[in-house]
């Protein structure tokens, strides 16, 4: 079953058992055109009937609720309404939560106290995918440049918020190239190799992909060389 509105908008359900909380998330959703909040769940009877009636196309999950652990409901969901992709929230900062989430299909995992930048990016990322699988599909075969596209993270580098909404120093143009190519090169990179890569200081390179690191696009890390000082090194998250 189609999981959007004919005029495109994401229906939204909100899993959530702190109703101030759900509340505030859903005004965070309705900020970002195309989506809307259609249903808000504090229990799991709530959320199994909801999803039942609604049929959303994506749940916002908390990952504690009463009687109920949201993995299982992430697990539940997956099994019953494979139309409908999850992004899971909470305050966990254990890591064993984040990668059964991961595991079982999340379409993404944002920790508490949620960002809205960080959540509209994330919702921005799922709209591209969202509306590519669409496309795919109508087209009625794909391609590996198609399967690429959708795994490898190409989506998130069109994800690149309006110039308005960019933080100071942060340039659209500089930022899609920055991540188009470490959405490319694959193995993890210096911001001094990337800026080589691109033809742009060291110093500009650095400050985007730490930005990127920000809104969750990027992953840094840390490289041990034989000599010398630990390199701080990036890879696209996609």
């Amino acid at each position: 079953m189609e999981t959007s509105h004919q005029n495109g908008t994401i229906d939204v359900l909100i899993v959530e058992d702190d109703v101030k909380i759900a509340e505030i998330n859903r005004r965070f959703i309705e900020q970002v055109p195309g989506f809307k909040v259609v249903g808000i769940a504090t229990d799991e009877m709530q959320a199994k009937t909801q999803l039942e009636v609604l049929e959303p196309g994506l749940v916002l999950l908390d990952i504690y609720l009463p009687r109920v652990s949201g993995l299982e409901l992430l697990l539940y969901i997956r099994q019953k309404y494979r139309s409908t992709d999850v992004i899971m929230i909470t305050a966990a900062r254990e890591i064993e939560p984040v990668g059964e989430a991961i595991r079982s299909g999340a379409f993404d995992y944002l920790m508490k106290p949620l960002v809205f930048d960080r959540l509209k990016e994330t919702l921005q990322r799922y709209a591209l995918f969202h509306q590519e699988l669409l496309r795919l599909g109508r087209a009625g075969s794909i391609g590996q440049n198609d399967v690429d596209r959708l795994l490898s993270g190409a989506a998130k580098s069109e994800a690149v918020p309006d110039s308005g909404s960019l933080p100071k120093g942060i340039d659209r143009l500089t930022l899609e190239k920055v991540i188009h190519t470490i959405s490319h090169v694959g193995e993890a990179h210096t911001a001094h190799q990337i800026a080589r890569m691109i033809g742009i200081s060291r110093s500009t390179s650095r400050r985007y992909l730490e930005h990127l690191v920000g809104v969750g696009i990027v992953h840094a890390d840390l490289s041990y060389g034989l000599v010398g000082r630990p390199e701080r090194v990036y890879r696209s998250k996609g």
